[in-house]
């Protein structure tokens, strides 16, 4: 395969991505320092009821922190160190209240009927 065909293959694929994303995450990333806050936004437009952060430690699978089975609901599994509100069916942000080494972590959001 060609460089130049290669390039537009990945091109191709990454302009694909959030076309009909139906859930956005942002930010993509962002590096805190030990004890900064910070929220991480998620939105669907899929008018879906169930909403869910789950977190991937280094090594490991995916663990659920939070989850809504409708706005103005929310259930937790990880007893600390998060905050989450869901005022509309859209929109489930999670704030990190604290940052840690222990809190190290690849954060995902998703929605389900």
């Amino acid at each position: 395969m060609s460089l130049g065909l290669l390039c537009c293959a990945a091109f191709s694929l990454l302009w694909a991505g959030p076309v009909n994303a139906g859930v956005t995450q942002t930010p993509k990333f962002h590096i805190l320092k030990t004890g900064q806050s910070m929220t991480l936004q998620c939105a669907q437009d899929m008018n879906h009821g169930y909403m869910s952060w789950y977190r991937q430690d280094p090594g490991m699978g995916l663990r659920l922190i939070y989850y809504s089975a409708a706005a103005g609901t929310t259930d937790k599994e990880v007893p600390n160190g998060y905050n989450v509100s869901r005022l509309n069916t859209e929109d489930f942000p999670l704030r990190l209240v604290s940052a840690a080494p222990s809190r190290t972590s690849v954060y995902l959001c998703a929605s389900s009927y």
